[in-house]
């Protein structure tokens, strides 16, 4: 599923299941080989992560600005099993695997097709903005997150 919802069963949908976006690889994606450049891939991991939370809908933005939380990588293991070539349409999910007190853990992969070329565990901090100090991830995205992995 991909697109900002428009009822709360939608935004339950989106939590509960993985997501998916869309990218497309372009020749700036590839290294020398012609091949996407493997830090690419975890670029792409974080699109998928920020248009995720964008289509619960919380904009990372507006988090930042009105709550003073924002989301940092606190860990990320990733296997790059297949590579991806310009041109090549790619599939990026964000699943949600746990979520409490200032944690989020997700399972990413990365798929042509149905081939899956990369598959990631991603751990991401709630903090706050300023101090960059762990906080509780703000109620209401938690509760929209884990509403369907109760």
């Amino acid at each position: 599923m991909s697109g900002k919802p428009r009822t709360a069963s939608e935004a339950n949908e989106i939590a509960g299941s993985a997501f998916e976006w869309n990218v497309r690889v372009y020749y700036e994606d590839t290294d020398a080989a012609g091949v996407v450049y493997y830090a690419n891939y975890l670029k792409f991991m974080e699109r998928a992560r920020t248009e995720w939370l964008r289509a619960l809908p919380f904009d990372p933005t507006a988090l930042a600005l009105e709550q003073n939380v924002i989301f940092v990588v606190r860990a990320a293991s990733i296997e790059y099993l297949q590579p991806a070539r310009l041109n090549d349409e790619l599939h990026i999910s964000a699943e949600l695997a746990s979520a409490r007190g200032c944690l989020i853990e997700l399972v990413q992969s990365v798929r042509r097709g149905a081939l899956v070329l990369v598959s990631a565990e991603v751990k991401l901090a709630c903090v706050n903005k300023l101090s960059f100090r762990p906080v509780r991830i703000p109620a209401a995205i938690l509760d929209t997150i884990t509403m369907r992995k109760a």
